[in-house]
């Protein structure tokens, strides 16, 4: 072989614009109605959105730009059935041939959505979509079980946003596969073994969890096995599939339903930051209630003090003697009264009846300065004047009456006759 020049080789360019020529050429693919089953979709962040037009027997690439899909409220969904209008042509830098749409309608559900909605109504008949049956979330759980991919970034996801909200919480991973036909056997797999353990050992609650995609992608979380798992669980499942828009089946099987992972890791965890300000919030309720039982406390106490103190002997002694001066002045003037009254009598029998009530008087007198004496000798204080004391334990004010009642060291309040006295106890001495 020689190194010369092949005759009629043509450039990667040539190449291609021959075909886009050809393509341009055929005067049905410039004007061309496409009816497919919509898979894949993105948009791009200008605007453009990206998909494919299948059947059973092909896929075809499509564009719709910004301007057209602004014009139009249908938008192509995972999983429609749609009529898509426009031109078939290459681009070129990627060699890419694909169908420019300027209209795009509904042709009715893909092949995909229809056994998602045949499944649904079935399992719906059959009671496993009723709210009645879901069930609460704990409100603080201690063990956390996801079941997710050990490989994608859910499973980091959901344990940064529950270390965040409630480290106190203990997460375990219970792998199985997100994707594929071989996916839904390892979810019901990774829920009958959370089953399988005691009561005592189980977790709280369940996230069943996996990021975003078409609805290929998520098609093993509309499988009926894993809806029945889901359903079938000892302890309530939180399920976050995908995006906000995308919805499963076992989304409407769990007990909660979540837009995303880490929405799902949110619902299951409180949040320890607003659970703090709460207990602040509680712990000045009871201190200003504190408060308030305490200063009615106190009130009620000098109520039964003063209630006390009128019923002491000191009080009595004081009653008494108010008393009976009271009478002793009532006393004198009626005798003032009588005498006057009778003065003329007075004068003729030589004052015998002023001498008697004087006496009288004086014998009233007596008597009650005898029973006053009588309750002088029962006050406290008089019995302190004299040189006793009274002795109490200073820490609950028990009357000290015997020196066992006593420790060495103990606290002592002596009150004498003009004050009191702190002392501490060094030791018993025997009577």
């Amino acid at each position: 072989m020689t190194d010369q020049p092949v005759a009629g080789v043509l450039t990667v360019a040539e190449v291609a614009r021959r075909i886009r020529d050809a393509l341009r050429d055929d005067p049905v693919l410039r004007d061309v109605w496409v009816e497919g089953e919509v898979g894949r979709v993105s948009v791009s962040a200008a605007g453009h959105a990206y998909f494919t037009l299948k059947d059973d027997r092909g896929v075809l690439d499509c564009v719709v730009f910004a301007r057209e899909l602004g014009a139009t409220t249908f938008e192509p969904r995972t999983g429609l059935r749609v009529l898509a209008h426009g031109r078939v042509d290459l681009y070129e830098q990627q060699g890419r041939v694909q169908l420019y749409v300027d209209v795009l309608r509904p042709a009715g559900l893909g092949d995909l959505a229809l056994r998602f909605e045949a499944l649904k109504a079935r399992l719906a008949a059959e009671g496993l979509f009723d709210v009645a049956r879901r069930r609460r979330l704990p409100e603080r759980p201690r063990r956390i079980a996801v079941v997710t991919s050990p490989t994608g970034a859910v499973w980091h996801d959901v344990r940064t946003v529950i270390a965040r909200r409630w480290p106190l919480a203990e997460v375990w991973l219970v792998p199985c596969l997100v994707q594929g036909d071989a996916a839904p056997a390892t979810i019901v797999a990774a829920f009958a073994r959370v089953a399988a353990l005691p009561p005592a050992d189980r977790p709280d609650v369940i996230i069943l969890a996996r990021g975003g995609g078409t609805l290929e992608d998520l098609w093993a979380f509309n499988a009926e096995a894993v809806v029945r798992a889901v359903v079938a669980s000892p302890v309530p499942v939180v399920v976050g599939v995908g995006h906000e828009i995308d919805v499963t089946l076992a989304d409407f099987a769990a007990d909660v339903r979540a837009a995303t992972p880490s929405a799902a890791a949110e619902l299951v965890v409180p949040d320890r930051a607003m659970l703090r300000a709460e207990i602040d919030a509680a712990g000045r309720r009871m201190a200003r209630g504190v408060g308030r039982r305490t200063e009615d406390a106190w009130a009620a106490l000098a109520a039964e003090r003063r209630a006390l103190d009128r019923l002491g002997p000191a009080a009595a002694i004081g009653f008494a003697r108010e008393r009976a001066a009271m009478l002793l002045d009532a006393a004198t003037d009626a005798v003032r009264a009588t005498v006057a009254g009778r003065g003329l009598a007075v004068e003729r029998a030589g004052r015998p009846l002023a001498s008697e009530a004087i006496r009288r008087v004086a014998g009233a007198r007596a008597s009650v300065e005898a029973v006053a004496a009588a309750l002088a000798t029962l006050d406290p204080g008089a019995t302190l004047a004299r040189g006793y004391a009274i002795v109490r334990r200073a820490a609950d004010g028990l009357i000290v009456r015997d020196p066992t009642e006593v420790a060495a060291g103990d606290l002592l309040a002596i009150e004498v006759a003009r004050g009191g006295i702190r002392a501490v106890a060094v030791r018993e001495e025997p009577a």
